[in-house]
């Protein structure tokens, strides 16, 4: 993104449109990035020189200064000096007061004194005293990852990026609404989607409360473009506040607007901190939903909203979706409370405790958890629980009351996975074939054989290799059902002892 002071925009009938750089411009890019390519190991005042002599030739001057504050980026400047900077003044300065400078002679005389404390010539205490101000440093290095096309391309995006600095809205239509409204989110900035009469529009909106930080939401905004310009087909018109006056931006993809090679602007690749670490702790539980950025959005009436989350079911085809709604402003709880109203499917809502709005949720027929800072794993898994006690009793009402699986040895996991159901909705069936050992299911006949098989004083490792052979890891379970202990003897292992 550019400065403020180098935007170039026409505001011909009223609009507010970005002075997009062109193939025309291309010989005066390849000149400045030739500029600094040629002023490697010179002072920044003999660069800036050089490229003031560029601004005297080009269309406007504000291009120039736009391509070199692009280039300044990839440019590394530092002082060369004898000795450092800082250090020679001190001295210098201490010699100063000392002789009491009054005249060229008494200078001289205090730069040979603090050259001697400093094992240095007067020359290079005089070329050292100011090396560090800012046009005196050195350009010693410059690694442009652009060529004049690229620089170009950098350009216009950037210039359209800082037109958008003083937006208080956006409205944009995509080819690609997913990634749009993922980095919306990630971006976290408020929003909405509306129905139009040629499909949806995502609308993005920095609400009244936010004016007096529009510069700080538009570098949101401004952020937000680079995946706009991503999608094949696109359309963005924002609303700017022009120094009081209200204007329009109208963007699109006919414009000179593409994402160049390289990304210098980082973004944050999840919506919040707290849906990471929801995300993460919920993952890591291992329980029987899936969980899943983003679904598909969900009909609010006119609008459409498209949840943080969805549990889905693993065992059956069945999902609730999961929206956190964070510190927002009155403005945007009282939208999404009433986008509430209208959504008919199963929602769970996660609500920062400083809204205060939990009793309105709850009102509405939706599960309100609240938190403050974290979300509690806990508080979501009995929500969830809620619906997986339904399931289960669905699942276990259409098995037979008996099973009898084909497989002589079979876990209750692969047996309620052969059936698609849980391990909790075969929990209370029988099985007239088989025993239940723990969480497996053997044929008495197979016990016979392992009974046979096993016998006292084997080691834990080679009981282990036995059972393994008959398809059995819970080795444990099934010594203690054949009526055999397991003797540790510290890190050497085990032997086992008929009990």
């Amino acid at each position: 993104m550019l400065t403020k002071d180098l935007l170039r925009v026409s505001r011909a009938g009223g609009g507010y449109h970005p002075q997009f750089a062109d193939r025309t411009h291309r010989p005066l890019s390849a000149r400045v990035l030739g500029t600094y390519q040629g002023h490697v190991d010179k002072p920044r005042s003999e660069l800036q020189s050089a490229l003031a002599d560029l601004e005297t030739d080009a269309p406007d001057f504000k291009l120039v200064r736009g391509f070199a504050k692009l280039l300044e980026r990839e440019a590394t400047f530092e002082p060369r000096a004898p000795v450092l900077p800082e250090r020679a003044r001190k001295v210098a300065f201490e010699e100063a007061e000392a002789v009491g400078v009054a005249c060229d002679a008494d200078r001289e005389t205090a730069l040979v004194r603090a050259g001697e404390r400093l094992d240095a010539t007067p020359a290079d205490i005089e070329r050292s005293l100011y090396a560090d101000l800012e046009e005196r440093q050195l350009l010693v290095s410059f690694d442009s990852r652009w060529t004049p096309d690229e620089l170009i391309a950098q350009y216009n995006l950037s210039l359209a990026q800082t037109a958008l600095f003083d937006a208080t809205e956006l409205r944009v239509r995509s080819s690609d609404p997913k990634a749009l409204v993922s980095a919306v989110k990630r971006l976290r900035l408020m929003y909405e989607i509306r129905k139009t009469d040629d499909g949806r529009e995502v609308v993005v909106t920095g609400p009244d409360a936010l004016i007096r930080a529009t510069r700080r939401y538009g570098t949101r905004f401004a952020r937000l473009l680079r995946t706009v310009v991503k999608a094949d087909e696109w359309h963005l018109t924002a609303t700017i506040d022009d120094y009081g006056t209200e204007r329009d931006l109208d963007l699109s993809d006919s414009d000179p607007l593409r994402p160049p090679g390289t990304d210098p602007v980082s973004e944050v690749s999840f919506d919040s901190e707290v849906e990471r670490e929801f995300a993460t702790r919920f993952d890591a539980l291992g329980l029987d939903w899936n969980l899943v950025r983003e679904p598909e959005p969900l009909e609010a009436g006119a609008s459409v909203m498209i949840p943080d989350f969805a549990f889905e079911y693993r065992h059956a085809d069945f999902r609730t979706f999961f929206e956190i709604m964070g510190f927002w402003t009155p403005e945007y709880v009282e939208k999404k409370l009433s986008q509430l109203d209208i959504v008919d499917d199963e929602l769970l809502v996660a609500v920062d405790e400083s809204l205060g709005v939990g009793e309105e949720i709850a009102t509405r027929d939706h599960r309100a958890i609240p938190y403050s800072g974290r979300i509690r794993v806990k508080d979501v898994r009995d929500a969830l629980r809620r619906y997986e006690t339904e399931l289960v009793a669905e699942s276990a009402a259409s098995l037979p009351d008996e099973i009898v699986p084909e497989a002589t040895v079979i876990s209750l996991a692969d047996l309620a996975a052969s059936h698609g159901v849980s391990e909790d909705a075969i929990a209370d069936a029988t099985f007239p074939e088989h025993e239940r050992v723990g969480r497996t299911l053997i044929r008495p006949t197979i016990l016979d054989e392992l009974a046979e098989e096993v016998s006292d004083g084997m080691t834990f490792s080679e009981v282990e290799t036995v059972l393994a052979d008959f398809g059995i890891e819970d080795a444990s379970t099934v010594l203690s059902k054949l009526g055999y202990s397991v003797e540790w003897d510290g890190l050497s292992g085990g032997v086992i002892k008929k009990q």
